[in-house]
């Protein structure tokens, strides 16, 4: 199916900031009643709503579903930008008729900013990389909260880095570029110049640097598979955040969701994942089941052409997160994005540049943004005086916070655009069912054979293999409904099937007793229900 997508054009011309977000999320409702619902889930300890668009006409839970969620971390603004700006360029599209059909059969729950308290960081006085909500948390666990955070030794509104010259420092500065500094390798003989610090002072006189500050529990290591506990930011115990909780009581109760999409550090859309035989056989599964690493491999090509953005950064979900979390635990498909990173830049032979001798991301983005003329995105170094550090060399700067993670904005509406484009098309592989080939054969005595295929004519299958193992996947029910005087001789009169995979179909026969008509039913939440009329 063909889908035409209109392109949202916003008078802003920067990243949205909460009370932004939920004027323009407020918006969609108000403007189109028929097919927006827009709630609040729960508030965030800081106070902030998380938002929930349900965008799909009719009875929208009735109907198969794909979830989008942005704001997975609180540092990627990008992903936030891409699920309110699907919303928004899906509704002002449904007066087309691709959209309305689309919308008609398929729904979309929307969670566009899950970590409002992190991101809000971004646009406050003091600007640093914010993971964590409003929690107060003791990350280094002495009985004190929130008690070494971050300083703005250098009175810039930046938190960027500090390096401090020292005879055992294992830094030294990178040989393409002197700003950025780099790792020493030891096994290479090389020697280091710089101890590397967050910018801060050791507030709480324990020889660490910024180690217990404001920002408490992250939203993307607070889930429940692989919970890394006692680590920094993944919360006392699984879903012990309000937004945690609030987003896993929602989706569990919606059994009609067959795919999540997400916006964050995760990435199995540029690079999907591997399958690994060993670790998806164990009794405790520990790895994609090869059915769902073939359909990842083909959503991936989806999203790459797509999107069509090369170089993307390589990542393993590190336990907690909510990519892991969708398909081994909730039983759908997940797939994840950045939505957006740096692209790896060739030099300019006009400009003297040469290839890099070190792969370094900061050095990769410093040299893009000159070719894209981007300022103001790395703070020089500057020398200060640090009351932890009295007779050394101490200098404050690096590259600038958010800009790693989050494009220039005259970017993003081409960037929404494309993944709008993706999730639609995404949808175009949604699985459905069908019943065809129905036949009705009378073998005598008062008996008729009804034979049918119901098949899947979608490119998915209709639930995850890891989906089929769990009792939150709602399976194929096929249903024969009889009148008075008929009977089902053979075949079962409610039967379920465990799962139907993408284009494929499973044939089913009966021998019934009677006459007159009957109907047959066949459907899930994840597929959509069929029905057909027989006459025997």
């Amino acid at each position: 199916m063909a889908v035409m997508l209109l392109t949202v054009s916003h008078a802003q011309t920067g990243y949205s900031n909460f009370s932004r977000q939920t004027d323009r999320i407020n918006a969609l409702a108000k403007s189109y009643p028929q097919l927006a619902k827009v709630k609040s889930l729960v508030k965030t300890i800081g106070g902030k709503d998380i938002w929930q668009i349900t965008i799909g006409s009719g009875n929208a839970d009735s109907k198969p579903a794909i979830v989008v969620i942005g704001g997975v971390e609180g540092n990627y603004l990008i992903g936030t930008e891409l699920a309110i700006g699907f919303a928004e360029n899906l509704l002002q599209g449904s007066a087309t008729d691709s959209i309305k059909a689309l919308l008609n059969k398929t729904t979309f729950y929307i969670f566009p900013n899950m970590s409002p308290d992190a991101m809000e960081q971004y646009f406050a006085p003091l600007q640093y990389e914010r993971l964590g909500n409003a929690s107060a948390t003791d990350d280094d666990r002495d009985g004190k909260t929130n008690e070494d955070g971050f300083d703005d030794l250098d009175g810039n509104g930046k938190i960027t880095m500090m390096r401090v010259e020292s005879p055992v420092g294992d830094y030294k500065t990178d040989p393409d570029d002197p700003r950025v500094l780099v790792k020493a390798d030891v096994n290479k003989g090389e020697k280091g110049k710089y101890l590397v610090y967050t910018e801060g002072t050791d507030n709480d006189k324990d020889n660490n640097f910024n180690e217990d500050g404001e920002g408490g529990v992250w939203f993307n290591k607070n889930f429940t598979y692989k919970h890394p506990s006692f680590s920094q930011g993944s919360g006392e115990f699984p879903a012990s955040e309000n937004e945690t909780r609030a987003l896993l009581d929602s989706l569990f109760e919606r059994f009609n969701v067959y795919a999540v999409v997400s916006f964050g550090s995760n990435n199995n859309l540029s690079s999907p994942f591997a399958y690994n035989a060993l670790a998806a056989t164990q009794p405790i599964v520990a790895a994609w089941q090869l059915q769902d690493v073939k359909a990842d491999s083909m959503v991936a090509d989806l999203y790459n052409k797509t999107v069509n953005m090369k170089d993307a950064p390589k990542t393993n979900p590190a336990g907690g997160d909510l990519l892991s979390w969708a398909y081994y635990h909730y039983g759908r498909y997940s797939f994840s994005t950045p939505g957006w990173w740096v692209p790896k830049t060739k030099p300019d032979s006009t400009k003297g540049e040469k290839a890099f001798t070190i792969e370094d991301p900061v050095a990769n983005y410093l040299r893009w943004a000159a070719h894209e003329g981007i300022t103001n995105t790395f703070t020089d170094w500057k020398t200060i005086q640090h009351p932890d550090f009295p007779g050394q060399k101490v200098e404050v700067g690096g590259v600038d916070p958010f800009v790693l993670n989050n494009p220039p904005y005259k970017l993003v509406p081409d960037l929404v655009k494309k993944h709008s484009s993706f999730l639609v098309k995404l949808a175009g592989y949604q699985p459905e069912l069908d019943i065809i080939n129905l036949k009705t054969e009378k073998v005598g005595g008062g008996l008729t054979r009804i034979t049918l295929d119901i098949i899947n004519k979608g490119a998915l299958a209709s639930h995850s293999k890891i989906g089929e193992r769990s009792y939150w996947v709602k399976r194929i029910n096929v249903k024969v409904n009889i009148n008075g005087n008929q009977s089902v001789i053979s075949g079962k009169k409610i039967q379920t099937l465990n799962s139907l995979d993408g284009y494929s179909s499973q044939k089913m026969t009966w021998l019934i007793k009677g006459t007159g008509k009957l109907t047959i039913d066949a459907g899930s939440p994840t597929t959509g229900n069929k029905s057909v009329e027989v006459a025997l």
